[in-house]
């Protein structure tokens, strides 16, 4: 399991890659691969997004992940997860999030991979701060949002 916040663009793919590759190198160790690549955009609430910058405790977000991927692998029969979350100033089009998780069947992996989304969009101590071309604006959280 791997579990990183950076504070640099990265590439998901290439990660995704590297991971299976060092991690899940064995083949047949398994039959499903649920990515899920999350990137900024340049709109939200009918305005223009120049760029946003995402704030966080470092210890607290980090515990938060791995507490996440863990549960994920503690409820489905999954055989690696990896989890890679972007912090500080963020451009359209750019990762913000990367999620892979592999398992020996779809379902786990489907399931297991949304689970950790959407726990990330409603309980993660991550902050957003959107910039606009005349103002900066928080986005609220998805507090209450259904987890699996």
């Amino acid at each position: 399991m791997k579990v990183e916040i950076r504070d640099a663009k990265f590439d998901p793919w290439q990660e995704v890659k590297s991971y299976q590759d060092l991690q899940l190198n064995k083949p047949g160790k398994f039959g499903a691969t649920a990515v899920f690549i999350g990137t900024m955009r340049d709109f939200n609430k009918g305005n223009e997004i120049f760029s946003m910058y995402l704030e966080h405790y470092p210890e607290m977000t980090q515990n938060h992940l791995l507490q996440i991927a863990q549960e994920a692998a503690d409820r489905w029969e999954i055989l690696d997860v990896l989890l890679l979350h972007r912090t500080g100033r963020v451009f359209p089009g750019e990762p913000i999030v990367c999620i892979a998780v592999w398992s020996a069947h779809r379902a786990a992996a489907y399931e297991a991979n949304l689970f950790i989304m959407e726990d990330l969009k409603s309980k993660a101590p991550i902050w957003k701060k959107e910039n606009l071309k005349t103002q900066e604006r928080w986005v609220p959280g998805k507090q209450g949002k259904p987890i699996l």
